[in-house]
């Protein structure tokens, strides 16, 4: 079995009979036991009873303490464990976690990220309001190891509401986190699991399900994304790994434009702004990794993706910034970023 399906995996449906409580929230974790308690805590804290949610740690073979104990002690046997008979990767750790929940909507919070009081509440309220939206989020906030607030998502709408032309707008840009996502599960049934590659996944995703759905929305902030330095997401990016992988999501999520039915003019739109925006994080991400490793080689291919994905003035002008900002004449930024002005402007 593939680690990274190449296509979405199924899920199954539920046979008939099964005991169906309204919430299912599905644990995916490996090797984060520090955090474990954090997201538990906060689930518990929300005082739903096992008729109403289930709740299900799934373990992709941990190395770096023992789950079950932890989930047995924080849990008190409100909490049931599930562990890989190996590591599996987490593309199908995510699948298993929504062939195993029974719940009517489906929550994957991610073991080092929380929920704050009010969230199921509220989310199950969007359902009821709108019965037609096979998903619903909320802002959210960026948290650090401490759990500190460090910043918070933008806001994407100001009341409570179905989001006009989200498929348009999820298509330029990531703009949602696991932790605040809630997806029907008969959605994910009748689009299969997480697919293509483990970093952007959930990109590719959010905007799969807004071609064929209607996305509920919250302004109220009610789940809290854990950035770490540690986290697989961040190896790949100061690895370069993650460079591929952000061109790959993006000619998926291209993929799915070029096959809706909206007009010509519009999917032109949609390609442009989101390789903008795609160049756009290419350059932060150049950043991120010289600042850590003073790898100037592969900040330059950061670079030099970002310029091939977009040469927008906006675009031109960031990639001269930083240049300017981190003094790489090794670059040979003078010349590379004339070349590449005289490219677009004659």
């Amino acid at each position: 079995m593939l680690r990274n399906p190449h296509s979405p995996p199924s899920i199954l449906p539920l046979p008939a009979g099964v005991p169906r409580p309204l919430w299912s929230v599905m644990i995916p974790v490996y090797n984060c036991a520090d955090f474990i308690p954090e997201a538990l805590q906060s689930v518990l804290a929300q005082g739903i009873g096992e008729e109403q949610m289930q709740i299900e740690v799934v373990d992709d073979a941990s190395t770096d303490a023992d789950v079950e104990a932890i989930v047995k002690e924080i849990g008190g046997g409100r909490v049931c464990y599930y562990r890989q008979p190996e590591n599996v990767g987490s593309l199908r750790n995510f699948e298993t976690c929504i062939n195993r929940a029974r719940g009517r909507l489906v929550h994957l919070l991610h073991g080092d990220d929380r929920v704050k009081q009010g969230f199921y509440r509220k989310i199950a309220l969007l359902f009821d309001k709108y019965p037609v939206a096979g998903a619903a989020f909320c802002r959210y906030n960026f948290i650090d190891k401490n759990g500190n607030r460090t910043h918070t998502n933008a806001c994407e709408a100001q009341k409570d509401t179905i989001l006009e032309d989200w498929f348009v707008q999820i298509c330029k840009k990531q703009r949602i986190q696991y932790a605040s996502m809630v997806v029907r599960r008969e959605v994910y049934e009748h689009l299969g699991s997480f697919y293509g590659m483990a970093y952007a996944e959930d990109w590719e995703m959010w905007v799969r399900i807004a071609r064929y759905y209607t996305i509920a929305y919250t302004p109220e902030i009610l789940a809290e994304y854990r950035l770490l330095d540690n986290s697989m997401s961040n190896r790949m990016e100061t690895s370069g790994q993650s460079l591929y992988l952000l061109l790959k999501s993006r000619a998926l999520i291209q993929e799915h434009i070029v096959q809706e039915n909206i007009p010509e003019r519009i999917k032109k739109h949609i390609i442009a702004e989101g390789k903008k925006h795609c160049a756009l994080y290419s350059i932060a991400l150049a950043s991120n990794i010289y600042k850590k490793t003073h790898n100037s080689l592969l900040a330059k291919e950061y670079i030099k993706t970002a310029l091939h994905l977009s040469k927008k003035p906006y675009v031109v002008l960031r990639v001269l910034k930083f240049c300017l900002k981190f003094a790489l004449i090794k670059f040979s930024a003078h010349s590379f970023i004339g070349i590449t002005l005289l490219n677009h402007y004659t």
